[in-house]
């Protein structure tokens, strides 16, 4: 995209963002045909000041727009930027798989070369290094797609697979968690057909615990419902499937439930669905990352605290959120700690107790600071903080908002 001319960078971020020609007009104050002229090159953009003016509505660093390359401010090198966003997107933009019926498939890496690429992935996501990870990612699914590709007709084509489905599934999180949901749903989507070829029901009932991550992101709370029961259902641990996996997997499926059931208010539902990831869990017998599920009664506890969040109950989510067990949350990965941290800081806005909030801020920002500080969510509670605390804020949450770009 650096070689197109400014005005073609206009009409693809305009497009980007969803807006006609008349509605960018509009916020620019300037004239339809004006947009139109620039857009098709025909009339120059040379004063700076109008380039900065259509970045800020199109929100995007000016840098793109003169198709240079974006500087990287050192308090954001962990989160992922616009650059990486679309590089991401150009790589599930590819269609690898259709090509291959018309013309040979290009070099894949050893698929031994692509399982220790993908598990690395896996533990840098679980560690919230989301920007090491969208540096990595676009790469990492263009191997992937192209292995899948290239072992499709050999008895390793279901390893291929498996391995894609995996990359899907990371990529959907991880953009997820920037605000990505569109491109996270699409990213899940991909990850259910491959699964389904790959043979693996777990991996198939992970992407679609992904689906239901992103339609829940999407405010498709409903549809996000649902498909996690449903496939909660078909998964469902018996007598012939025991294992560690398949518990693992269905409690996780629950968990996202009672999560959209809690979006909607239906508090019978969420304690249905916390009551079955609960018996899952002592099932299991503990906590493990089996399927980099991160599943155990630890985790059932931090969704209780987050479902009482989202059903506006701040009193019970601080409450359960003080009857954690300690030595099984701090043995937890960073991310879900770092997400607990968010969840009880929302729980506390919602007590009114705004020193409380903030403290649960700085201790998700020490533990894991892309997890505060690239998240939406984050920016929103960060905001409410400082909007309802009292004079002037302490010193470390107005460093943290200064280092977030968050004001009052």
């Amino acid at each position: 995209m650096d070689e197109l001319p400014i005005g073609r960078r206009v009409a693809y971020w305009r497009g980007r963002r969803k807006m006609s020609q008349q509605v960018f007009a509009d916020r620019l104050g300037k004239s339809k045909s004006w947009v139109d002229k620039v857009e098709r090159g025909v009339r120059r953009l040379d004063k700076f000041s109008v380039v900065y003016d259509i970045a800020d509505v199109l929100q995007v660093d000016v840098q793109l727009l003169l198709g240079k390359e974006v500087e990287r401010k050192p308090e954001t090198q962990n989160c992922i930027d616009q650059v990486e966003v679309e590089e991401i997107r150009a790589a599930l933009e590819r269609y690898d798989q259709m090509s291959a019926f018309f013309q040979a498939v290009p070099h894949a890496p050893p698929l031994s070369e692509m399982k220790k690429a993908v598990s690395h992935a896996w533990l840098t996501y679980q560690h919230a290094k989301y920007g090491v990870l969208a540096r990595t990612l676009p790469k990492l699914l263009r191997d992937a797609q192209a292995a899948d590709s290239a072992y499709a007709n050999s008895d390793e084509a279901s390893t291929a697979a498996h391995l894609l489905g995996q990359v899907y599934q990371i990529a959907s999180s991880a953009l997820r968690k920037v605000g990505e949901h569109e491109l996270s749903w699409l990213a899940a989507d991909r990850s259910i057909a491959v699964s389904q070829r790959a043979g693996d029901q777990l991996l198939a009932g992970l992407a679609s615990y992904r689906v239901g991550s992103a339609l829940l992101a999407l405010g498709r709370v409903r549809p996000a419902l649902e498909v996690n029961v449903n496939i909660a259902n078909r998964l469902a641990p018996g007598p012939e499937r025991p294992r560690g996996e398949q518990l693992s997997v269905y409690g996780m499926l629950l968990l996202n439930g009672a999560m959209a059931a809690a979006r909607i208010g239906d508090s019978a539902t969420v304690r249905d669905l916390l009551c079955g990831a609960e018996q899952a869990s002592l099932e299991l017998g503990g906590d493990f990352n089996h399927y980099w599920t991160c599943f155990g009664p630890t985790n059932v506890q931090l969704h209780r605290v987050a479902t009482a969040v989202e059903l506006g109950d701040g009193r019970t989510a601080v409450e359960t959120h003080e009857r954690i067990d300690l030595a099984g949350f701090h043995a937890m990965l960073p991310e879900r700690r770092a997400h607990h941290y968010l969840d009880i800081a929302r729980g506390y806005t919602q007590i009114g107790d705004m020193e409380k909030a903030g403290e649960m801020l700085l201790e998700g920002d020490r533990l894991a600071p892309a997890e505060i500080r690239c998240r939406p969510l984050a920016h929103e509670v960060l905001s409410d903080v400082l909007r309802r605390t009292r004079g002037t804020p302490p010193a470390p949450i107005a460093e943290l908002a200064e280092q977030m770009g968050v004001g009052v």
